[in-house]
This record gives structure tokens, C-alpha cells and sequence, in this order.
């Protein structure tokens, strides 16, 4: 049985492993940037339709050492191509490098598709043409300073395109970091996680993945992938079916309620309409107001944001040029987060906060102490996910003579 890699961002790692399991029963290995997972087509077509953290589903084809693009080239010439496009199909190659010697990344793509054009013109004749856009068989080569590997990509599209997403705003965040936050927090969706509000919800990702995840919709139920056009899958499909089958059968009431909103009516409108598009509108509660004013939609619950910016953290009412510039320039940055603060210790006590960032001083900022600190990259920015246990006034510990 072959061995599939499932690629995520830089720690969600850990948080991976224990999806695969959860999903197919099978414990996965951990390595720097994913995981591996003993697995067969079954295995691949369900972890691509389960998976909300993994970036992609690989399946490997040949590994080795290499100096150059001809060693590349005799590596792709190991391959059983046929076994895996014929000539009337097309594919694509993309190479991702670390610390590699290659000088031209491009040109280590055209050799890895001209061993499976020729592979398939001695074999048959023919040879099949390139798609760059929806190739049957996308073609994933890794190469690090002397180790290369060959992969089909069984997924297609990344699968944080959960099919769902037209309308996005300024940096929006990936489903799958989102995916990874609610992971972080332990928050899966069920009732004895309590109500999840999004403050400064954006264009509603955390919202969208937290409903979907309450209400049991599997994250690809909307989506095509590549192994439906693959060779080796195609007897699969029935199986395939079922599987969508079952995930469809399984959905259900939102078990836990999902409160969002944002200061912007224009982000509100965007979070909305992909709502609809998700399946989810019903199980979110979406309200433009300001973080800084808006009360607790219930009792407790857990707060989980992605600091917004720009015209989304000002105040409804100010200029959107003056909040982007002030926000920018340092200022506007740290009277938010202190006034958040200041704002969560007055009306969310007994609440659960997390929040992404990049500034490490940011607990400082808040004057709030942290409880947790969970490393996780955003594309290539580190940041932390940051948890805060609100209570009414102070969060600093007493010292021992303020508790004498």
C-alpha cells in the first residue's frame, strides 16, 4: 500500500495527524510541513473530501537523489506513465524547491513532462498535450539540496478552494488556517464546545468553516478533485460516490450556534453571500457592528479572530483612509488592541479569546497575560495563536504581597 503525503501549513503538523486518524481510522507520520499516511485510492478520495487541514493529497510516484535536470529527467523515466494518462489526456507539472541547486525551475518541469511524453510516445505512439489549467493528471516534483520527489497531486486545486468562496476583501484567510485555528482551540463543532463568535469576521472564513463544522458538512462536499480523471481511480469511482453519498446523508442542524460580524457593511454583505454559498447562512448569525461596542451575543462562549485591518477596524463613522493610515502608522494598532482588551475585561468575563497575529508583543499591547501560545504560518509570516481566559478587570497574576 503506498505511502500518501499530505502537505499543511507549518504547524498544523500534530493538529493533521489526528485528523487522519479521526478520518480513516489510520495513524499518520509526522514530518516538517505535513504528513504520511499509508493509504490506497479509497484512502486518497476520502481524506480529499474529509480533510480541512492538509493542503493537497499526494501521491508518490518515484524518489531519488539527483545533481541536475537530466537526473530529474531519468528519475521521470521510471514512472509507468501509462499507468496513469494516456495520450488523449493532458498534464501539467509544477515544481516547488527548497534549497535546491536548480537554476531554472521551469526547466525542471519541461524535463519531468518530456520523460512522460516520451514514456508514452515510445509505448503508444502518441503523446498527450500540456494543460495549465485543469490537467487530468497534475504532476507535483519537489526537489530539496539532492533529494527529489515525484508526486500525482490526487487533489487538483488546493483544497483550501472549498468552492464556496466568490467574495473575499483584502488578505483573506485560508480555509484551511482557519481550519487550523478551530483546530488549535479544540473547537470541533459540537454542543459541549459552546457558541463561537468571530468579531472582525472579514469575509466570514472562520465563521463558514465553524458552521460547516456544526452543522457536519464535510469541507469538499462542493468541490471536483484530479482523481476523478485518473486512470487509476476510475474503477474507484462508484466507491467515490458513496462516499459523497454518506457525507451528504450526514449533515444536520448546527449543533452549537456561530455568531460573527464586522464593523464593515461591505465585509458583512461578502461573509453573508459566501455563507449562503456554504450551506450555512442558517447557522450563523451575522451583525455589522463595531468589536470595540458590540455585547456578548450569549452568556460564554469562545472568541476566535484574525485581527482585521484597514477601514475594518475603524470605528463605523470614520474616514476609511484616515483608519488605514492611522493603523498602519503604529497608532491606531495599539489603541485597538487596548481597547478590545479593555472592552472584553468589561463585558466578556468567563469567555475563552484566540487571536492570530504576528506581533509577538501583542499580549503586551492587550495588557492581558496569555494562557497559551500555539506557533502557526500564515503563507510565509509566523505567527501565534494567542489564548486569553477573559475575567472582569485585571488578568495579571497577583503578586504575593497583593494577595497578603
Amino acid at each position: 500500500m503506498p505511502s500518501l503525503f499530505l502537505p499543511c501549513a507549518g504547524g498544523v503538523e500534530a493538529l493533521l495527524a489526528d485528523e487522519v486518524l479521526r478520518v480513516t481510522g489510520i495513524a499518520a507520520e509526522t514530518t516538517r510541513g505535513g504528513v504520511w499516511v499509508e493509504g490506497d485510492q479509497r484512502t486518497a478520495m476520502q481524506l480529499n473530501l474529509e480533510s480541512r487541514l492538509a493542503t493537497r493529497v499526494l501521491w508518490p510516484l518515484a524518489e531519488g537523489y539527483y545533481r541536475d535536470e537530466h537526473d530529474l529527467y531519468d528519475l521521470a523515466r521510471r514512472v509507468d506513465w501509462p499507468h496513469w494518462i494516456s495520450p488523449a489526456q493532458t498534464l501539467r507539472v509544477d515544481v516547488t524547491a527548497m534549497r535546491s541547486p536548480l537554476q531554472s525551475l521551469n526547466f525542471a518541469a519541461l524535463r519531468i513532462k518530456d520523460a512522460v511524453c516520451d514514456t508514452l510516445r515510445e509505448q503508444t505512439g502518441e503523446r498527450p498535450s500540456v494543460d495549465t489549467r485543469r490537467p487530468d493528471l497534475p504532476i507535483a516534483l519537489f526537489v530539496g539540496p539532492e533529494h527529489a520527489t515525484i508526486y500525482v497531486d490526487t487533489s487538483g486545486e488546493a483544497l483550501f478552494k472549498r468552492g464556496w468562496r466568490e467574495h473575499t476583501g483584502e488578505a483573506p484567510l485560508k480555509e484551511t488556517l482557519a481550519a487550523a485555528m478551530l483546530a488549535a482551540a479544540g473547537w470541533a463543532g459540537r454542543a459541549e464546545d459552546g457558541p463561537l463568535f468571530d468579531p472582525c469576521c472579514g469575509a466570514g472564513t472562520i465563521a463558514i468553516e465553524a458552521a460547516q463544522m456544526a452543522c457536519g458538512i464535510a469541507p469538499g462536499g462542493q468541490r471536483r478533485f484530479a482523481f476523478e480523471r485518473l486512470l487509476p481511480f476510475r474503477e474507484h469511482l462508484p466507491a467515490w460516490r458513496d462516499l459523497q453519498q454518506a457525507a451528504r446523508a450526514r449533515v444536520h442542524a448546527p449543533a452549537v450556534a456561530v455568531f460573527a460580524g464586522d464593523v464593515s457593511f461591505r465585509m458583512t454583505d461578502f461573509a453573508t453571500r459566501n455563507a449562503e454559498r456554504a450551506g450555512v447562512a442558517h447557522a450563523i448569525e451575522f451583525k455589522t457592528a463595531d468589536a470595540l461596542q458590540r455585547p456578548p451575543p450569549v452568556a460564554a462562549g469562545t472568541i476566535l479572530m484574525n485581527p482585521p485591518y484597514g477601514e475594518r477596524i475603524a470605528p463605523k463613522g470614520q474616514g476609511t483612509a484616515t483608519a488605514r493610515e492611522g493603523f498602519e502608522g503604529g497608532g491606531s494598532s495599539a489603541e485597538f488592541f487596548g481597547n478590545l482588551a479593555a472592552h472584553w475585561k468589561r463585558q466578556y468575563a468567563g469567555w475563552t479569546a484566540w487571536l492570530l497575529s504576528p506581533d509577538m508583543k501583542l499580549p503586551g499591547l492587550m495588557r492581558l497575560k496569555e494562557s497559551r501560545r500555539v506557533p502557526l504560518w500564515n503563507g510565509a509570516i509566523e505567527c501565534r495563536l494567542l489564548r486569553f481566559d477573559l475575567v472582569a478587570g485585571s488578568n495579571k497574576r497577583a503578586t504575593p504581597d497583593a494577595a497578603a
